[in-house]
């Protein structure tokens, strides 16, 4: 099955690979290796064994979902490995405009809120009975409900905290803060950097080939 971006998924998952093993956090290194397995599975194998209008469509949107998945495993280690503040002083190295980076200073703060609330909430359902097979089993519509319900809740929420902090801490000032420890690129920024040409230039070499 060819889905445009295919090309790419190797050099993407050397390069999730690479980061998250840098950053030493095995266990996710594990869990995205098992989903980009399974969803490897259905996007390229299962079309070929059960040739179907269903396992087509699975394959389809496998494949789609596969790159997403390696998406995603490259901004958890962004999230993890960068504070809003480095954030917002390399971004203010790079010239980049004042909304922008308040913006990505503020999101990359959120995805990790949104994670707390999501456990807090499942912990919250766990103790009703009303997660597990058993409790989804049993009341599918109110599951589902009792976690969408309170998510948008405290996704709404926290952003407004998160911006009210932004704004607190002068990420809507005029002035341009100065950092304590301004960015510098260093060693590992050079490999990182060095990886990602070694991989761009080997996918587009095999591209012509």
């Amino acid at each position: 099955m060819q889905v445009d971006g295919v090309r790419w998924m190797p050099a993407a998952l050397v390069l999730v690979i690479a980061l998250t093993m840098w950053e030493g956090a095995w266990r996710r290194l594990v869990s995205e290796l098992v989903t980009v397995a399974v969803l490897a599975a259905f996007a390229f194998w299962l079309p070929v064994v059960w040739q179907h209008p269903v396992s087509a469509t699975l394959g389809v949107g496998a494949a789609y979902m596969l790159r997403f998945v390696l998406v995603a495993a490259v901004a958890a280690h962004l999230v993890a490995t960068t504070t809003p503040t480095r954030m917002s002083a390399a971004l203010r190295a790079w010239h980049v405009p004042r909304p922008v980076a308040v913006m990505l200073g503020v999101m990359l703060r959120f995805f990790p809120v949104v994670a707390n609330e999501a456990r807090a909430v499942l912990d919250a359902m766990r103790l009703r009975g009303l997660v597990g097979a058993r409790g989804v089993t049993r009341h599918p519509l109110r599951a589902v409900e009792r976690f969408v319900v309170p998510m948008i809740a405290a996704s709404l929420r926290g952003s407004e905290d998160l911006s009210a902090a932004a704004i607190l801490r002068g990420l809507g000032s005029h002035r341009v803060p100065v950092p304590l420890v301004p960015p510098r690129f260093g060693a590992g920024d050079l490999l990182v950097l060095l990886l990602v040409v070694a991989l761009v230039t080997a996918t587009l070499l095999l591209k012509g080939l």
